[in-house]
């Protein structure tokens, strides 16, 4: 007799992996056979540009000064009072906004925050609406909580949420909103018009339903935008904004786990829901935001990572792949761009990419089939070496 060992809920994520994490280990296996310069892996979104220098000077200088017990010790739940305190206080500076240490959880990742505030808010058979194409986590991060995910289907002409599909899917049932901008995987930047028009359907409907829809901000890539285009700060458009942030790609510290959530006091039912978001932190299993990390941002929240690199390998990329007959839009921020697949089938043009040793990731991960993303957050002389293998898949379709 054959016994199910892993639950139900697992078993399907067991089985559908996430792509993008099986083709960066399937990238270091074709490394292993070929040799890694002749691999082109735009795969993962792990930053390649280094952290600033002030992030190992404020490591050393946190080590040297405190107590040892202190800096690796438990705190409260959300995190040391004087870290939350600095977060509040860089934002207020950068954004205008009046924040305090009330209002901020130090969270493990954007990922560990978006999981707390579900798990705060969330009820089984929830609704937490998502604008296609969107980071496919979002799935596993409302399974967690039996909730549902509602998609709104994109608008490939622009990526540019479709306000009308929302509005007209908004149920009693919705419970969140997610925003993602500078968005991954396609590099857009929603629009100030387009945030207060998102802003005001909520308003409406939250009326209408006679209950508060959150609107879930992931920020991972606030700091990473180009042109000098601008990236509104939700919470001085719709109160009921819950902001979650990740230094992962700021300072280029994705495996250190350090993020935070900012919840304003004007936030309906503010108490209770900073109380659940404190518990949930420990409840999930966290306990608490890594506490070394926590000090060492603290003293590097002004400190940047040099985004011209990132820029220099967008420009590179998009210029060349339009060259050979690709079409994308081009990306704000963020490090990826989005293009179209030069079939129908997005998974069968990345097995096809693969044959070039090209590793992308589907657009069907993302909500979105049709497309491809290709993370440029990578060194750009693989960039350069790849062109010929794009140039060539493109010829293979007598582009």
């Amino acid at each position: 007799m054959v016994v199910d060992m892993i639950s139900k809920k697992m078993e399907n994520l067991v089985k559908n992996g996430s792509a993008i994490r099986a083709m960066f280990e399937e990238g270091k296996k074709m490394a292993d056979l070929y040799g890694a310069e002749n691999v082109y892996d735009f795969s993962l979104g792990n930053p390649s540009v280094e952290p600033p220098k002030e992030i190992a000077e404020a490591i050393c200088e946190v080590v040297k000064d405190y107590n040892p017990n202190y800096v690796h010790g438990y705190m409260l739940n959300p995190g040391y009072i004087e870290t939350r305190q600095a977060v509040a206080d860089n934002i207020n500076k950068r954004f205008g906004t009046n924040f305090g240490a009330q209002n901020i959880v130090m969270t493990v990742g954007a990922a560990g925050g978006m999981n707390v505030i579900m798990k705060s808010l969330l009820n089984p058979e929830d609704e937490v609406i998502v604008f296609c194409p969107y980071f496919g986590e979002y799935r596993s991060y409302a399974s967690n909580f039996d909730a549902k995910i509602v998609e709104i289907s994109p608008d490939t002409s622009s990526f540019q949420p479709k306000l009308d599909e929302f509005e007209a899917k908004i149920t009693a049932k919705t419970r969140i909103v997610i925003v993602n901008t500078p968005n991954n995987p396609t590099g857009v930047v929603y629009s100030e018009e387009t945030i207060k028009k998102i802003a005001a359907i909520m308003e409406k409907k939250s009326e209408e339903f006679g209950a508060p829809i959150f609107l879930l901000s992931d920020e991972p890539y606030r700091e990473l935008a180009f042109d000098g285009v601008e990236v509104p700060y939700m919470t001085k458009y719709y109160k009921n904004t819950i902001v979650g942030y990740s230094f992962s790609k700021s300072l280029s510290l994705p495996g250190d786990r350090i993020g935070y959530l900012v919840i304003p006091s004007e936030v309906d039912d503010f108490e209770n829901v900073i109380s659940a978001a404190g518990v949930a932190t420990r409840i999930l299993g966290f306990v608490n935001a890594p506490s070394l990390m926590q000090l060492v941002v603290s003293k590097c929240l002004d400190a940047k990572v040099d985004v011209e690199i990132y820029n220099r390998n967008r420009e590179l990329l998009y210029n060349s792949l339009l060259e050979y007959g690709y079409e994308c839009v081009k990306p704000e921020g963020a490090f990826y761009l989005f293009v179209k697949a030069l079939e129908a089938d997005d998974k069968a043009f990345v097995a096809k990419a693969k044959e070039h040793r090209l590793l992308i990731v589907p657009g069907s991960t993302f909500g979105c089939a049709g497309y491809v993303r290709i993370a440029y957050c990578v060194d750009y002389d693989m960039i350069k070496r790849a062109l010929p293998a794009f140039k060539a898949l493109a010829e293979d379709y007598k582009v």
